[in-house]
């Protein structure tokens, strides 16, 4: 059986995949996902149920027993604490929603961010952005390695043509990749295709 979700566990910015056994039975939305999973239970399926998130390639441990209500409540991911929550508002101070966490800087580099306009917070924010966005493609890159490699670990770690499809994958060769995966089960093959694909992007084989 799926055991309880952990805390914090994301419901929102991804989409979920079910597997029963080897064969594919949804993917989308996570809620769409656990109802998809629990209406297979509720009708005998037999295979053992895995379900997925797609964004880190992951299992994810999700109790199916319950009420539908029961089963969308838990996917309610506990609130991170807001500054609002860990420390007083001065006034004017906007209300973002931010998440305060704490961060280790040396001296100097906090004293370069107390110089920013608009103080540490602001400019961190305008790092991050401006990191994110040189490096999104190769974040995305990195991501989809990752992502697939692990679905295809837990799926077909046994299956022939696994190691060289993992080594074509991070080597960025599609045709290798899909070449090793064809004599996949459907399902699985291609779903470890479509995690994979982003990883690829214009590499040519």
């Amino acid at each position: 059986m799926l055991e309880p979700p952990t805390p914090g566990m994301p419901t929102t910015s991804t989409t979920w995949t079910a597997f029963a056994g080897q064969r594919l039975i949804a993917s989308g939305p996570p809620a769409d996902v656990i109802l998809a999973a629990r209406r297979a239970l509720d009708t005998g399926e037999s295979a053992p149920l895995l379900l997925f998130d797609d964004t880190t390639g992951r299992t994810v441990d999700f109790h199916l027993r319950g009420s539908r209500e029961e089963l969308l409540a838990r996917l309610q991911p506990a609130p991170a604490p807001t500054e609002e929550d860990t420390g007083p508002r001065s006034p004017g101070r906007p209300k973002l929603g931010v998440v305060a966490r704490e961060v280790t800087l040396l001296p100097r580099h906090w004293e370069w961010l107390a110089s920013q306009p608009g103080g540490a917070s602001v400019a961190l924010r305008k790092l991050v952005e401006a990191a994110r966005a040189s490096s999104g493609d190769t974040d995305r890159h990195r991501q989809a390695q990752v992502a697939a490699d692990r679905f295809m670990t837990t799926m077909a770690g046994n299956l022939p043509g696994y190691e060289k499809a993992a080594r074509a994958l991070y080597a960025g060769h599609r045709a290798r990749f899909n070449q090793w995966t064809r004599s996949w089960p459907d399902d699985l093959r291609n779903h470890a295709r479509r995690l994979a694909a982003p990883a690829f992007g214009k590499v040519t084989p």
